[in-house]
C-alpha cells in the first residue's frame, strides 16, 4: 500500500539547514534541563505516594489543609483522573507504612462526612532511588552501545555511527521537549520509570526508520553504481517515504488518542513518544542518512585527490 505517490524530493540537499535546526533545538532542550530540568519522580526521589477515593468530589485546598494538620503541607497534591480521585505525594518517609497510614486516618477524621477509600499507597527509599537513577542511565547507554554494534555489523561502522548519532539526537530532543512542557499540569511529566519506557521504546521504534532507508541504499548502491550518491541516497529515502508516513502515522494517532483520553500515568508517556516518533521519522534522513553522505562524500574526495597526487609527473632532480 503506498499512501502517497511517486516523489522526488532533494532530501540530502538541505541537509546543512536541518543540522543548524536540530542544533537550535537540542541548544533549547538543553537550556531547560540544565535550568528547570524534569521533575523527580518518587521512583527516583524517594518518598511516599497515596492514591484516595473519596465518596463525593473535594478541593485540593481542603485537602491540603487537612495534611498541613501532620506537617505535610508542602506535599504534592493533585486529582488523578476525576474530582473524587486524589493523589498525595510527599517525600517524607518513615518505618514500614506509618506515613501512608498517618495521611489515611488524617483524611478519615477530616472528611468524616465523606467516605475514605485508599486506591494505592506506594513507598520508595532513597537507597532504590538512588539506585533506579543509576540503572536507568546504564540501561541507555548500553542500548545505544547494542543499537551501534548491531547497525555496524548489519551495514558499514559509518552506518553505526549515523544511526546511534540520530538516536542520541531522538533523546536529547524528546528529553528537551518534556523539561519545557513538564511545567504543564495536564501532562504530568515526571521523571520516573514510565517516562524511562517510553525512552527506551523510542531507542527500538526510532532505528527501525533508519534501517529501512538504510536497507534501501544498500540495495540501490548494487542497482545503480554510476550514480551520484547524494541523488542515490535521495531516491531511497523517497521510495520509502510512503511507508515511513504509514507506520509513523499510524503510531502517532495512537498515542494521540492515548494522551487525550488516558490516565494521568500514561500522558507522559504518551507525550514522550508522540515527539521521539516524530524526531525518529525525521533524524533518519536529516540526521543518520546526512552523515553517511557527508562521510562518503569526504572519503570520495580524498580518495580523488589522492588519485590526482598520483598523476603529477615528478620533478627532474
Amino acid at each position: 500500500m503506498r499512501f502517497i505517490g511517486k516523489t522526488n524530493i532533494k532530501f540530502i540537499e538541505k541537509r546543512k539547514f536541518w543540522y543548524a535546526i536540530s542544533a537550535i533545538v537540542i541548544l533549547a532542550g538543553l537550556i531547560s534541563l540544565i535550568f528547570r530540568g524534569i521533575p523527580l519522580g518518587i521512583d527516583f526521589l524517594g518518598g511516599t505516594e497515596v492514591i484516595v477515593r473519596f465518596e463525593k468530589p473535594v478541593s485540593i485546598g481542603e485537602v491540603r489543609n487537612a495534611m498541613a494538620q501532620i506537617g505535610l503541607a508542602k506535599s504534592e497534591i493533585k486529582t488523578y483522573g476525576s474530582r473524587n480521585e486524589i493523589l498525595i505525594r510527599t517525600s517524607e518517609q518513615a518505618e514500614g507504612t506509618k506515613i501512608s497510614e498517618m495521611i489515611s486516618s488524617t483524611l478519615i477524621s477530616k472528611f468524616k462526612d465523606n467516605k475514605v477509600e485508599i486506591l494505592n499507597e506506594e513507598k520508595v527509599g532513597p537507597r532504590i532511588g538512588a539506585e533506579l537513577r543509576k540503572k536507568a542511565l546504564y540501561t541507555v547507554i548500553l542500548s545505544l552501545i547494542v543499537m551501534l554494534v548491531y547497525i555496524g555489523l548489519r551495514f558499514k561502522p559509518i552506518y553505526g555511527l549515523g544511526a546511534v548519532v540520530a538516536l542520541f539526537h531522538d533523546v536529547l530532543v524528546t528529553l528537551g521537549f518534556c523539561s519545557i512542557f513538564s511545567a504543564v499540569p495536564y501532562l504530568n511529566i515526571e521523571m520516573n520509570q514510565t517516562l524511562l519506557a517510553a525512552l527506551l521504546t523510542l531507542v527500538g521504534l526510532s532505528v527501525n526508520d533508519t534501517v529501512v532507508v538504510f536497507d534501501r541504499i544498500r540495495e540501490n548502491l548494487k542497482l545503480h553504481k554510476a550514480m551520484d550518491f547524494i541523488a542515490l541516497v535521495n531516491k531511497s529515502i523517497n521510495e520509502t517515504l510512503s511507508r515511513t508516513i504509514i507506520t509513523s502515522g499510524t503510531t502517532i494517532m495512537v498515542l494521540i488518542v492515548l494522551l487525550v483520553v488516558g490516565s494521568e500515568v500514561t500522558r507522559g508517556f504518551a507525550f514522550a513518544l508522540i515527539i521521539g516518533m516524530i524526531t525518529g521519522t525525521y533524524s533518519s534522513i536529516y540526521v543518520a542518512s546526512s552523515i553517511v553522505v557527508d562521510f562518503t562524500l569526504a572519503r570520495q574526495r580524498k580518495a580523488e585527490k589522492e588519485k590526482l597526487l598520483k598523476k603529477q609527473p615528478i620533478p627532474a632532480k
